[in-house]
């Protein structure tokens, strides 16, 4: 078992870095205050090639894999302290499409994947609703067909993009909930977002203020049959194909986030003097710091295993959750530490660690929550009997 990179898997995270490390921690703290989306960070990305890691050559990508896209992810959050506002520029366009590749038709594949590799076109992901949260099956946004058309109506909340995206994957039900089958009726579409129909409001939130978070209300929005992916009524199986990719990128994007953090307080500990010594000399200091890189160390191995699964074709749901459930833990924790370690000096938002703390949230509670994976984890790995 090798767990070193090849040759090219490093030149990727180089030649990532490289591009990333010409926007530096005041253009993200610029777009931290400003909320503007970061279009040239996203365009100069577009230019390396970068969004269409995971999307076959034959349609405008790289055909790489999800552990090339991992790297790639957790490269452009750990550098220049680009963390989730970086990684969630780019972060629909990685996983999404691995639904499209999967089960679209050719004509399909031909007419959205280019558009998505050449950042032509930004997708955005069209699931949560208010009252189902993370129980995907109860979602009651409606498609109704009418000869070659879908008349669809509802609402979707957290939708990340929605102010800049193009495209929306969108979820919707098209046959009445079935206790007996719940993840059947549900069906899966790839459309224009289409504004004079669908109204985007965005949620003022927490951290990541430059990418966008919004609530949708879709009024009588046409789509083209020709539009669905795959068979309907069986988009909830269509969509597990992006899930567990979702869950192994955000694991990634934590682990860059806060190797980051802990990077800039070791820096700080090294230099920081007081009763005429270093603070990193303190073992108080260097625990907790020691703590966390080792724990970054355990989830960043454990997302090499889940990606490496995932791109051999093997069922990869319990390691993407537990690499999931790992990176958020560390992150949380290294991002708290590395405030606690400028002390006074890292609630100001000049050192960075602040911001991080917040943006170390997200990967915290989405998409998934860290007692929904632990609920996983224990039914498909222990045979615990099903809790939710």
């Amino acid at each position: 078992m090798n767990f070193e990179l090849s040759e090219d898997q490093q030149a990727i995270i180089d030649a990532v870095e490289k591009t990333a490390s010409q926007f530096d921690e005041t253009y993200w703290l610029e777009r931290d205050r400003d909320g503007h989306f970061p279009e040239e960070f996203y365009r100069a990305m577009v230019d390396g090639g970068w969004i269409g890691i995971a999307i076959p050559e034959e349609y405008g990508g790289a055909g790489l894999g999800i552990t090339e896209g991992m790297l790639m992810m957790m490269t452009v959050a750990q550098t220049s302290c680009g963390g989730m506002s970086a990684a969630s520029s780019l972060h629909m366009n990685i996983f999404g499409p691995r639904s499209i590749v999967a089960f679209a038709n050719e004509e399909q594949k031909r007419r959205w994947l280019p558009p998505i590799a050449g950042g032509e076109k930004k997708l955005c992901f069209g699931v949560t609703e208010p009252n189902a949260g993370l129980e995907t099956t109860k979602i009651t946004t409606r498609a109704v067909r009418r000869g070659d058309t879908y008349i669809v109506n509802g609402r979707k909340v957290w939708i990340s993009t929605a102010q800049v995206a193009e495209l929306i994957m969108l979820l919707a039900r098209t046959a009445d909930y079935d206790p007996a089958r719940p993840t059947e009726g549900l069906t899966l579409f790839v459309t224009e977002l289409d504004r004079s129909r669908i109204e985007v409001r965005e949620i003022d939130k927490m951290g990541r203020k430059c990418v966008d978070s919004n609530e949708l209300f879709i009024d009588d929005l046409e789509i083209a049959a020709a539009d669905r992916i795959g068979e309907e009524g069986k988009g909830f199986r269509i969509i597990l194909n992006s899930l567990n990719p979702e869950r192994i990128l955000i694991a990634a994007e934590a682990i860059g986030l806060s190797r980051a953090a802990l990077e800039r307080a070791a820096t700080y500990a090294r230099e920081r003097e007081v009763f005429g010594r270093p603070i990193g000399k303190n073992q108080a200091i260097q625990h907790p710091l020691a703590v966390s890189w080792a724990e970054l160390e355990a989830a960043y191995l454990t997302c090499l295993r889940a990606a490496a699964l995932y791109d051999g074709g093997r069922s990869c749901a319990i390691e993407a959750n537990t690499a999931k459930y790992l990176a958020a833990e560390a992150a949380m924790k290294a991002c708290r530490t590395a405030v606690a370690t400028h002390g006074g000096m890292g609630y100001a938002r000049e050192y960075h660690v602040e911001r991080m703390m917040r943006e170390a949230m997200i990967p915290y509670l989405a998409p998934v929550s860290q007692q929904l994976a632990l609920c996983f984890i224990a039914e498909k790995a222990l045979s615990m009997p099903k809790s939710y």
